[in-house]
């Protein structure tokens, strides 16, 4: 099943500099082959559900060995099963009617 997700991986207990925790995130997503769109409070990702999810729980992995002891993340998803639609395909929906 094809979904689209909107990432937010947020370590606690490290101080207020995030970013490279979501670098480490972004490298592990664009390691397995995603297509993703990192946005000021997140990342969209989209691909199938698996294929989605193992990076996920690895970019939790990852962030946990490089100290952070807690890690609070917000996933937004959504699947169709009507037909296949793309990240850029949605945006676009929207922009063609401004």
């Amino acid at each position: 099943m094809k979904v689209l997700v909107d990432l937010c991986v947020v370590p606690i207990g490290v101080g207020v500099s995030l970013s490279a925790y979501v670098a480490e995130c972004e490298k592990i997503l664009t390691g397995a082959g995603l297509k993703s769109s990192l946005h000021s409070y997140g990342t969209n990702i989209e691909g199938e559900w698996d294929d989605v999810f193992a990076p996920i729980k690895r970019c939790h992995e990852k962030v946990h060995a490089m100290g952070a002891p807690r890690i609070t993340t917000t996933i937004k998803l959504g699947t169709r099963t009507d037909r296949d639609q793309t990240m850029a395909e949605k945006i676009e929906s929207v922009k063609s009617k401004l």
